[in-house]
């Protein structure tokens, strides 16, 4: 059996830790599959040689899975450091090699709170389709998570 999820030269996305444990995300290309669901050879953004690493540590890129942890719930909780949340996402999904076709902040960018635990950053378009950029606190950290949902409705 051949690993069938991922391509040679598909943009993922790889979750690893860094050298002082924390969290840490990288972009590159698949160079090589193995068979049997092994290992997969990628080239990461950067770099000049390949990583063999599990295929549960990677994703496809695509809008929904490029996500931004920051720590810090207070960046929810003071507007001035929200507003700033929808470009730090941004530059995270032009890193991934997205293209954001439009991007508009919501409410002069502080966002609207449209649950309990997170706000509606933005509104965003992209490969023709209509997102909602969130950001919600972490239910098991001081963090913050901001990624890119199909919206239930247009805000604006």
């Amino acid at each position: 059996m051949t690993n069938h999820a991922f391509d040679h030269g598909d943009r993922i996305r790889y979750e690893t830790v860094d050298d002082d444990g924390f969290p840490l995300v990288r972009y590159g290309f698949v160079g090589g599959i193995a068979p049997d669901d092994g290992p997969i050879v990628v080239m990461l953004d950067g770099e000049l040689g390949g990583d063999i690493v599990e295929v549960r540590s990677i994703q496809p890129v695509h809008i929904s899975t490029v996500t931004l942890r920051l720590e810090g719930v207070g960046l929810l909780e003071e507007p001035d450091l929200r507003r700033g949340l929808a470009d730090l996402w941004h530059a995270e999904a032009e890193d991934a090699g997205l293209q954001i076709t439009a991007l508009h902040p919501v409410e002069t960018g502080l966002g609207v709170r449209d649950s309990s635990e997170g706000f509606a950053l933005a509104e965003l378009t992209a490969a023709g389709e209509f997102y909602t950029l969130r950001a919600t606190a972490c239910t098991d950290a001081d963090a913050v998570i901001i990624a890119a949902t199909r919206p239930n409705r247009w805000i604006f």
